[in-house]
């Protein structure tokens, strides 16, 4: 396959994207974009062999049925900066390549994150691992940022006060805080990435890491619009059913079917009312009926 130059990719490259008070995320690099996709699912060479219309329904077909090695194909290189405690979540994902610095080799910087008021909430009475939606008032989250503000100035501290005394780095910097930033190179396969992002787009996820997964998205977008749209129709925008929730579903749907011998009009027309026209209306109803994918 010839090298794919995609210029909205180009335009941002080593561009630094803000993400929370000091952090970032930045494209270092890209190998492939849409036409290394559909390229690689035709097993084919050169541009201009199918339309753009063509590559798009491709692309959709793929990410629909599932088909996702073609997506392998195209990869991103990331440099982050994030908060150790973002760091050890997004690093669960461990389908990429990362190489982070190290606090054995470097001094570690004077750089924490601080959450703005709004972030700053409760614990959800519905949720054990979340906050609230509901922050806390004004005064009380200025005097919840100072607690945190000074803990980590004295765990700064503390810490050089152990370099100054020729402690080894690799032991000074046990006490410091998830607060404190750091920074990482990130290398991960499309599939995979957009993995990570329905995940980290959630509203489950961490106010803070979905932040950067924000970001990423609208960098991917650059290198892959098609595939982007693709994923956030069928992916990210999809709901999944199982097979006692879909049965209800068709329960729920049956008495306005019943009788009906022409395609189930009272789904299509529903399937129309969302935009949906042609094959895509066919393949509704269908899955409907069926059960199937279509």
């Amino acid at each position: 396959m010839a090298h794919e130059t995609v210029a909205a990719a180009e335009e941002i490259l080593d561009r630094e994207f803000s993400v929370l008070d000091q952090g970032f995320v930045r494209l270092v690099d890209y190998c492939g974009g849409d036409q290394r996709i559909v390229q690689a699912a035709r097993v084919s060479y050169g541009e201009g062999t199918k339309s753009y219309r063509e590559d798009r329904g491709l692309i959709h077909y793929l990410l629909r049925n599932l088909h996702t090695s073609p997506f392998e194909q195209v990869s991103l290189t990331f440099h982050a900066k994030m908060p150790v405690f973002v760091a050890r979540q997004w690093v669960r994902h461990r389908t990429a390549r990362l190489n982070e610095i190290s606090g054995r080799y470097s001094v570690m910087k004077d750089e924490f994150y601080l959450p703005r008021g709004e972030a700053i909430a409760p614990q959800a009475s519905d949720n054990k691992q979340g906050r609230s939606p509901e922050a806390f008032d004004p005064d009380r989250q200025a005097a919840i940022r100072d607690t945190l503000q000074a803990e980590q100035a004295r765990s700064y501290q503390a810490y050089q006060e152990l370099l100054d005394q020729d402690v080894a780095r690799e032991l000074a910097r046990i006490n410091l805080p998830l607060s404190m930033y750091t920074e990482w190179y990130w290398q991960i396969d499309l599939h995979n990435l957009f993995h990570f992002l329905a995940l980290r787009l959630d509203a489950h996820a961490q106010y803070e890491i979905r932040e950067y997964a924000r970001v990423m998205l609208d960098i991917v977008r650059r290198v892959a619009p098609l595939a982007t749209e693709a994923f956030e129709e069928h992916q990210m925008g999809a709901v999944r059913f199982s097979r006692r929730e879909f049965e209800a579903l068709q329960a729920l749907l049956r008495p306005v079917t019943d009788g009906e011998d022409d395609g189930d009009p009272a789904v299509r027309a529903a399937a129309e009312d969302a935009g949906l026209k042609g094959r895509d209306a066919d393949r509704f109803v269908s899955k409907i009926q069926t059960g199937r994918m279509a």
